[in-house]
């Protein structure tokens, strides 16, 4: 079985200018999932997907191939993570190349490790899943959460569950925004990412930051820096 590696790193980013490239703790942030997912030893290619020429010399430089480049269809932003999956798929195999599995990460994903990827592969080969991603639980339920009212008051948004104990309420997960782990022969099949029987891999709030804007930028640092830390004791 052949698995590739897919960095998504375009070069557009209004919030956060040139957010694939900017220096995280010594070095640029996309260089973090590229070194993972090359210390993994899972991967029999490792690539990044660009449509900027200085994010395609430091993939490069750091390991990763960039055997061509992004279309402008695909660079906007609009275009979503299953777009740019099956651009490249379809590339590479025009070039010869298939693969039976795929792990796309993202540029930003500073706490993926080679050791979690590792993890969740063996946990997709040992069931019927066609994927897996992770997931943070939502620390309260969001059965029991709050609105405001067209008058400015807050009103709850699901009255039928006011009298509920939390711990009673069915948890509810979101998206951590790090890595999506797909078998290439559902890609195409389904709609959307969420369509294709993925596992949810329950992720610390403390090991993923979606970064979004100068904010999550900050957050990221200090998570990373505590993180860091704690293993050093």
């Amino acid at each position: 079985m052949k698995a590739l590696a897919l960095i998504t790193a375009r070069g557009g980013s209004k919030r956060i200018p040139r957010k694939n490239i900017k220096n995280f703790f010594g070095k640029p942030i996309m260089s973090y999932p590229i070194e993972a997912a090359l210390e993994s030893k899972i991967f029999d290619k490792v690539m990044v997907s660009t449509d900027d020429r200085e994010i395609a010399d430091i993939a490069v430089k750091y390991g990763a191939e960039m055997p061509f480049f992004r279309s402008e269809q695909n660079s906007n932003d609009t275009s979503g993570t299953l777009d740019v999956v099956i651009e490249v798929l379809d590339e590479l195999e025009k070039r010869g190349e298939h693969f039976d599995y795929l792990c796309c990460i993202y540029p930003t994903a500073v706490f993926v490790t080679s050791k979690k990827l590792c993890e969740v592969f063996r946990q997709i080969r040992e069931t019927d899943a066609n994927g897996a991603f992770p997931v943070i639980r939502f620390s309260t339920p969001i059965q029991r959460a709050l609105i405001k009212s067209e008058t400015g008051f807050i009103k709850m948004k699901c009255p039928e569950f006011g009298k509920f104990r939390s711990q009673d309420l069915e948890p509810s997960f979101y998206d951590a925004g790090q890595y999506y782990w797909l078998k290439t022969s559902q890609i195409k099949k389904d709609g959307s990412l969420l369509d294709m029987n993925l596992l949810g891999i329950e992720t610390p709030e403390s090991e993923a930051q979606d970064i979004d804007n100068e904010e999550d930028w900050t957050m990221a640092e200090i998570k990373y820096d505590l993180l860091k830390n704690r293993k050093l004791k």
